[in-house]
Parts: structure tokens; C-alpha cells; sequence
């Protein structure tokens, strides 16, 4: 079966390890990308040439993804596509509303490398990959409506650490890091990064 993939990935020794897998796993093309936009013109490229790929997979937390917003971005603009997600760091509520959002699957990075070839193999091919030892795992509890991810950003930012520090400790880009400081700030209704520890102290959630 010949299997044409992009795989969209900020960090580049996992996305060209992923790739050089996949490619000798068996995969005939296999694309990449290093940001969100990047994948956006790569698959447009495609279809231009009137091919496309058989496979999209977009790292959780590569900038411009925001969340699974990336994901509905790329699903409106090319509605045929098969867009999976990828992420050596993503809770399974996270993988369970990729699902749900339309991804054709979700694959952990940390699963065997035969495991990957076979998951990429079974989407490439228009079946849905769900990992379910993964999705049954229970989520540690959360505060004030944030997922895991942003609370230990939020943990941080009460520690007085900054972006870059917050980043670096929880092995991040400091852009994502920034995203998730948005969102929690907003989901937590704080004004500012300042706003948002304060709310967090007054409330007893560290």
C-alpha cells in the first residue's frame, strides 16, 4: 500500500525521527512541516498538484495549534483531509475531544514504534485509531475548570516564574507556554497573569 503522510511537528529531531520511522516502516512519502501554517500551505501544495496526502498528523502542541483549534482550522479548510493528532504530552481528555472534533485518530509518541507504523498505517488507509489504554486513563483532578496542562502553567505563574522558567520546567515551547496563559487566564476570569495567581490563592488551589 502506498502511503503519502505530512507529519507537523515543531520539534525537529521527534519529527524526523517519527519520519524516518515511518519511512522505513513502509510509507512512500512522507512530508513534513514545522508549524501549523507551514502543514496549512503544505497540504494546499498538495491538492493543488492534484494529489493531496493520505494522512495529516499535527502535533498537540506545536505553535499555532491552540489547543484543538489547529485541528478544526485544518478540517475547515481542507474538509476532506485525514488529520490526526500526535503528542508525546497531551491528557486523554484531549484525545478524547480530538476524536470528537474529527481527528481520525490520536497516537501518543510514547507508543512502541511498531504500534505508530501500525496506527498511521490503519488512518492512511480511512479507519479511525483510538489507543484505549490510553483513553481509560483516569485524569488527576483540575481547578477551576483547567485541564492539567494549564493548571501546572497557572502553579507556575503562583510560583513567580516566568514564561520562559514555566517553560523549561515542563520541557514546553514558550509559546505554548504563553497560549495556555491566555486561555487559563481567561477561562478563570483573571486580567492578567498577576489577576490570574491571586484568584488562585484567594480560591485555595495551591
Amino acid at each position: 500500500m502506498k502511503v503519502r503522510l505530512l507529519i507537523a511537528d515543531d520539534h525537529d529531531l521527534v519529527r524526523d525521527a517519527i519520519a524516518a520511522l515511518l519511512r522505513a516502516g513502509g510509507c512512500d512519502e512522507v512530508a513534513v512541516a514545522g508549524t501549523l501554517p507551514e502543514a496549512l500551505a503544505a497540504v494546499q501544495a498538495a491538492v493543488q498538484a492534484g494529489g493531496g496526502y493520505d494522512l495529516v498528523l499535527l502535533d498537540y502542541d506545536m505553535p499555532g495549534m491552540d489547543g484543538l483549534e489547529g485541528l478544526a482550522q485544518m478540517k475547515r479548510t481542507f474538509p476532506a483531509q485525514a488529520v490526526a493528532i500526535i503528542s508525546g504530552v497531551a491528557r486523554p481528555a484531549a484525545a478524547r475531544e480530538a476524536l470528537e472534533a474529527g481527528a481520525i485518530g490520536f497516537v501518543p509518541k510514547a507508543m512502541p514504534a511498531r504500534s505508530i507504523i501500525g496506527a498511521v498505517t490503519l488512518m492512511a488507509s480511512g479507519s479511525v485509531f483510538a489507543p484505549f489504554d490510553f483513553l481509560k486513563q483516569e485524569e488527576p483532578p483540575v481547578q477551576g475548570g483547567l485541564t492539567a496542562r494549564e493548571t501546572e502553567v497557572l502553579r507556575g505563574i503562583c510560583a513567580g516564574r516566568t514564561n520562559k522558567e514555566i517553560a523549561r520546567e515542563m520541557d514546553l515551547q514558550e509559546v505554548t507556554v504563553k497560549l495556555h496563559v491566555r486561555t487559563l487566564t481567561r477561562k478563570i476570569g483573571a486580567r492578567n497573569r498577576t489577576h490570574a495567581a491571586m484568584i488562585a490563592r484567594e480560591n485555595g488551589w495551591f
